[in-house]
């Protein structure tokens, strides 16, 4: 017999190799096998699988595969064979995950791998190894749990989840972001230009800073309410917020990430509560001119019978006392009227049960314009009506007259000499409130210098005697105290324009 020298040492360092090798792996090794009979045996097993079962090497031998199996959970020892039985009767691999209870780790988790070959006695042979793969388990539970809480973040928050390519430019919208914005997948465009396209033109510039910022790292999130149209061309409050979650390796924005939120209901309140208190604003601010004007006049007037008392007293003759006592009955007179003129004012700022009905427009206007024709008959003046006569507002009568006759006043009052005075009203829709103007060429009003004082108390501007700077100041508290809105258009040379906005 011939010794093969080099084959022998080949054999040895190939085994002292392997071995090694065994030693190094974390994965418990084996070679199972099941006979025609069912009965089983372990040929091989590396030292890790003790280790990680907690079963002593003496013990395994003694108990063969039922050391093992006596570890796994009572719920899945089921599931264990099954899976076995199935790779044998399908001739598949055996692969199956599995809980044990151990002495010392307690609850772990473990998956089977293994190839099954068939052997020429009828036996099959399971060669595999067995992971722990608790750890991995572990985290896919608490990931599971924080997709949970995410959805539920979500569904309870009814948010709506996008995402933004800037890649590709691609916009992606969860089911749930689609029904906030009221659209279906297939109407809206999923692109940068498509979103602009139902964002407000108002808002764009607010949108596109907000994005900027946070793009530049200004910000750690972007975050913006805007005004988006639905499909059934509506606008409706919003509020998006998102953040970068992929960037280049210069820092460039690639990818963002975002939710939507239905803000509307919230964003008219808040709205509406501005509105409330810009009203209150201005009415603090004519408490605050009411009582300076009271202050001043009531002051003038009580030094005006001060001095008139102190010349009677210090009179000799009875016809200078007679003299003087005129001069103090001019001024009772005036101080009379300016009571006069504050009550009306006080009555229409303070009437809290003030009866609304529903107004022909035309009709009240006819009874003012009266007035305007009958001065008309002496002067150069052409009445343009363009109201409708179905034309109908909410409105107190008194009111109503009261405005329409202290705005026609006006125009004939300012009119101008050197032209024929022309004199129109109007009335239309207008962002959906109905719009009376009433438009004239006279004179007109220098706004840059008397816009802030046009609807002041006793302002006047042009020198005509029939004027007293209170009609419009009363005109305002009384469109006001409707819930409406007055504005005026001026120039000089050219006419006045008064614009009412009603409450209906």
């Amino acid at each position: 017999m011939e010794f093969d020298f080099y084959n022998t040492k080949k054999k040895a360092n190939t085994n002292i190799f392997k071995s090694k090798v065994f030693d190094e792996i974390q994965d418990a090794l084996f070679v199972f096998t099941i006979s025609a009979d069912n009965d089983y045996d372990i040929p091989f097993m590396n030292d890790v699988t003790y280790e990680m079962f907690e079963v002593l090497s003496n013990v395994m031998f003694t108990d063969t595969v039922f050391s093992i199996y006596d570890r796994i959970h009572k719920e899945d020892k089921k599931l264990v064979v099954n899976s076995l039985f199935d790779a044998i009767k399908k001739r598949r691999k055996w692969s199956v995950e599995f809980r044990a209870e151990l002495p010392l780790n307690g609850l772990s988790w473990f998956k089977v791998t293994s190839k099954r070959m068939v052997n020429k006695d009828g036996s099959s042979e399971f060669c595999g190894r067995i992971r722990d793969i608790t750890e991995f388990k572990e985290q896919e539970l608490r990931l599971k749990r924080t997709e949970e809480r995410f959805k539920f973040m979500l569904e309870t928050s009814n948010a709506g989840i996008w995402d933004w390519d800037l890649k590709t430019n691609r916009f992606c919208y969860s089911p749930q972001s689609l029904n906030i914005l009221e659209w279906k997948a297939s109407d809206i465009s999923n692109t940068q230009e498509g979103w602009n396209k139902i964002m407000h033109p108002d808002d764009r510039e607010a949108y596109t800073e907000a994005l900027k910022d946070h793009f530049n790292n200004k910000t750690p999130f972007f975050e913006n309410f805007m005004r988006v149209l639905t499909s059934d061309q509506k606008y409706k409050w919003i509020l998006s917020k998102g953040m970068v979650v992929e960037r280049d390796a210069a820092g460039r924005s690639l990818k963002i990430i975002g939710t939507h939120s239905d803000v509307s209901f919230q964003k008219e309140k808040e709205l509406e509560l501005k509105r409330e208190l810009e009203v209150y604003k201005e009415k603090n601010n004519r408490l605050l001119n009411f009582s300076h004007i009271v202050s001043h006049n009531l002051n003038a007037h009580a030094g005006n019978f001060k001095v008139l008392l102190d010349l009677i007293d210090s009179e000799e003759s009875f016809d200078d006392k007679v003299e003087t006592i005129k001069y103090l009955r001019a001024v009772s007179g005036d101080l009379s009227k300016t009571i006069e003129d504050l009550s009306q004012i006080v009555n229409v700022q303070n009437n809290t049960e003030i009866n609304v009905e529903t107004l022909n427009l035309n009709s009240y206007l006819s009874r003012v314009l009266n007035i305007v024709n009958a001065y008309s008959e002496s002067n150069n003046v052409t009445i343009l009506n363009n109201v409708s006569p179905e034309a109908v507002v909410r409105f107190n009568p008194a009111y109503l007259e009261s405005v329409l006759q202290n705005l026609s006043t006006n125009a004939i009052k300012y009119a101008d000499p050197e032209k024929p005075l022309i004199v129109e009203f109007n009335f239309f829709i207008e962002n959906g409130k109905k719009t009376f103007t009433v438009k004239d060429n006279g004179l007109g009003i220098d706004l840059e210098k008397y816009g802030n004082l046009i609807f002041g108390m006793y302002k006047t501007f042009h020198k005509n005697e029939k004027a007293n700077g209170l009609g419009l100041y009363i005109t305002k508290n009384q469109i006001e105290s409707m819930n409406g809105k007055i504005t005026v258009e001026s120039k000089v040379g050219v006419g006045t324009t008064f614009k009412i906005v009603f409450n209906d």
